[in-house]
């Protein structure tokens, strides 16, 4: 469930496009009417007044974004004005090639669905002229590589059917593959984990916990670590609750010290159009506090006023 507040009748695509002309032109640039214009347009409105703003201006309308607009508030609307695949392609080139920081990369593979990832795969090649694969396979390396490449190219139902008695002896081959052993054997897990459904590792993990008193996730947790622990954990909590996994990454974007304002623009982005109504929920019920008035309290300016018109009321 998205939380885009979108108004009931919005102004036409060219309308848009020449609100936001006027809000640039002049000394200094209208940043609120930038944000309140795009922070309630969902992705097929921002595509149409992209195309307007091209065709009247002859000018591309996230060139003019980039000189208008400065800082998190630029990182942010840049991001959002794709549709979700042009814009998980972004984050992942980023991730690999420039920040060279495969957690983003690692985050956005992980959480998407089969068919999410299908259409992602096309758009890579298409944009980047380059494949998603080997994208991947040069830019990084060991187990975090296999089960990346794996989990992208290995087509996997998305329905809710369970085969119960492979889902127990799933539980049964990753136990002894984990921590019934010295050591673990990666290569059971790699497999496990990118050949089965999400409605499937669900019911792996409730074997596991019958089984052996704790749940699949704490078992990745002990056995593995690093990047490679973190794409296992990040396909076993989304086939679970995404919207949970997603209320923790961003709590632990603001906590403490400072604040990962890469995650935090990233997760919100992302998830704006798909989930944030969840996230918000889980967000509430886990961290007794809203997340509205987290990101206020870690935010400040146009900035703040962008994510927050994102999150939409808060309740």
């Amino acid at each position: 469930m998205a939380t885009l507040v979108v108004p009931p009748i919005p102004p036409s695509p060219r309308d848009d496009a020449m609100q936001l002309y006027r809000a640039f032109k002049g000394f200094g640039c209208d940043t609120s009417a930038v944000i309140n214009i795009l922070a309630h347009r969902d992705a097929t409105q921002r595509a149409y007044i992209q195309q307007e703003y091209r065709t009247t201006y002859a000018e591309e309308l996230s060139k003019r974004l980039i000189s208008e607009l400065s800082g998190k508030l630029e990182t942010a609307v840049l991001l959002w004005m794709p549709d979700p695949a042009g814009r998980d392609a972004e984050i992942i080139r980023k991730s690999l090639i420039v920040d060279k920081n495969l957690e983003a990369a690692t985050e956005v593979l992980c959480s998407r669905a089969p068919s999410q990832l299908q259409y992602l795969k096309q758009l890579y090649h298409s944009k980047f002229g380059v494949y998603l694969e080997h994208e991947i396979e040069s830019n990084t390396s060991g187990d975090l590589q296999k089960i990346l490449l794996a989990y992208v190219s290995t087509p996997r139902l998305e329905g809710p059917e369970v085969n119960r008695e492979i889902a127990e002896k799933d539980a049964k081959v990753l136990y002894r593959a984990g921590e019934k052993k010295l050591g673990t054997d990666e290569k059971t897990f790699i497999q496990i984990f990118s050949e089965r459904s999400g409605a499937h590792l669900v019911a792996v993990s409730a074997y596991y916990h019958d089984m052996y008193g704790h749940s699949l996730k704490k078992a990745v947790k002990n056995e593995t670590s690093g990047n490679f622990g973190h794409a296992l954990r990040t396909i076993i909590q989304c086939a679970h609750n995404p919207a949970k996994y997603f209320a923790k990454v961003l709590y632990k974007a603001m906590k403490g010290l400072g604040t990962n304002d890469t995650t935090l623009i990233r997760v919100i982005v992302t998830r704006t159009e798909i989930d944030m109504k969840y996230i918000k929920a889980e967000y509430a019920k886990k961290y007794k506090k809203t997340l509205n008035d987290a990101v206020h309290s870690e935010t400040s300016g146009n900035y703040r006023a962008f994510l927050l018109a994102l999150l939409g009321p808060n309740n």
